[in-house]
């Protein structure tokens, strides 16, 4: 496994724990920036729209320049972004900071991603993507408590100042342990990246990350007051568990990408139908501890850890360049503020276990997006073939991307 891989997956822990940080600090930053809870609320799905919307666009644009310069151009952003919310003197200020740091860390995942995909030969890619994914998960397990820590004790600014050094420190090992490779020209530029989206079979696996992750996400979004108002866990007992949970994604992402190369579709297949059962048994076991929590704990192993194959797939179906990693990382936040929202809606009408059902219903269309592919997957040559794409096609990219990957050792 490259060096860089951990490098960038440094990268991304700080962009996650800035896209959490706000969840953890609510009440200080009420406080702080004169608003209301709920206004501070409208931080975090402000930096989830800004996520979803804008990092395409702003990816778009750094197609032009080597990968390594792409990222560096977006810490500056980020950093700016984030100095910005660590300075604010006001709830205006604080939302445009939100956006900025929004729209930078969408377009970050993309293209470190794609520089992941350059880096690793292609029968390690599951592997290194679960790699990358890890800074994503060491941000819920680790980043958000920390972060949460600092600013309970220093004060909310402290918090952003925190993730500002973390991010300055990424930066630099970034710039010292990525190596500099020409731009990617495999994917045939920007209007040949944007045109497999044309392919009915790529909004097919976009739309099944979408509903992966929002499955996942109408019930993580909800824990906290089903486990207290349902399963009957003190609130100190809660973050003990979450942070188990935590624990949980961080071993299924890994196991998960052990398998993401050669068995994508069925990994996903057999993931999505083990959180319907997973999130159907907590909604009918939600008073019951034990129960609850292994269901829990199920979630977390194949929920969010799908990652590795949800990315596999998309860059199969269509190409591994940094503008359909960034769509794709916004179709993934989709699936957040799908799930969340949608939650909040069952919540007010058929109590707090009903988001655990929404849950299993999205999971459960889900996967009938996969069937298709599963039904159609042809026997791989020596595992390079996906068993998300036709045979030709997937050589083609495997080819050009084996290139590009020799090109830049």
């Amino acid at each position: 496994m490259p060096r860089a891989v951990y490098v960038l997956a440094l990268g991304i822990f700080a962009m996650v724990t800035s896209e959490f940080v706000v969840a953890g600090l609510m009440p200080q930053m009420a406080r702080g920036l004169d608003a209301t809870v709920s206004q501070v609320g409208y931080l975090i799905t402000a930096f989830a729209v800004a996520m979803a919307a804008g990092g395409p666009f702003l990816t778009a644009v750094l197609t032009k320049f080597p990968p390594r310069t792409a990222l560096m151009v977006l810490f500056a952003v980020f950093l700016g972004g984030n100095v910005l919310a660590a300075t604010a003197s006001g709830y205006g200020t604080m939302l445009a900071a939100r956006i900025i740091t929004g729209v930078a860390s969408q377009a970050f995942f993309g293209v470190a991603v794609s520089m992941c995909v350059r880096l690793t030969r292609p029968e390690v890619r599951g592997r290194a993507i679960a790699v990358l994914m890890n800074g994503l998960m060491l941000g819920t397990l680790l980043g958000l408590p920390v972060s949460t820590l600092v600013g309970e004790r220093f004060g909310w600014r402290a918090a952003f100042w925190t993730i500002t050094l973390i991010a300055v420190v990424a930066a630099g090992t970034t710039l010292l342990g990525v190596p500099r490779v020409e731009r990617d020209r495999s994917s045939g530029g920007l209007r040949r990246q944007a045109d497999v989206f044309r392919k009915p079979t790529m909004w097919l696996a976009l739309s099944s990350s979408t509903l992966i992750i929002g499955a996942t996400f109408s019930a993580f979004s909800y824990f906290n007051p089903i486990l207290t108002d349902v399963t009957g866990f003190s609130s100190a007992t809660v973050p003990l568990l979450l942070v188990a949970y935590g624990a949980a994604t961080l071993v299924g992402n890994n196991v998960v990408g052990r398998f993401a190369d050669r068995h994508t579709v069925p990994v996903l297949a057999v993931g999505l139908l083990l959180n319907t059962l997973f999130l159907t048994a907590f909604a009918l076991l939600a008073d019951e501890p034990a129960p609850a929590v292994l269901c829990m704990m199920g979630i977390g192993l194949v929920g969010v850890t799908m990652n590795p194959a949800m990315v596999t797939r998309v860059q199969r179906t269509g190409n591994a360049g940094p503008l359909v990693n960034t769509v794709h990382s916004s179709f993934i936040t989709l699936g957040v503020i799908l799930g969340s929202s949608l939650g909040a809606v069952v919540i007010d009408t058929w109590g707090l276990r009903a988001p655990l059902w929404l849950g299993a219903a999205l999971a459960l269309v889900g996967l009938a997006t996969v069937l298709p592919d599963l039904t159609r997957r042809t026997a791989p040559a020596g595992g390079a073939t996906p068993s998300s794409a036709p045979p030709d096609d997937a050589n083609e990219v495997a080819t050009a991307d084996e290139s590009a990957a020799r090109g830049s050792r």
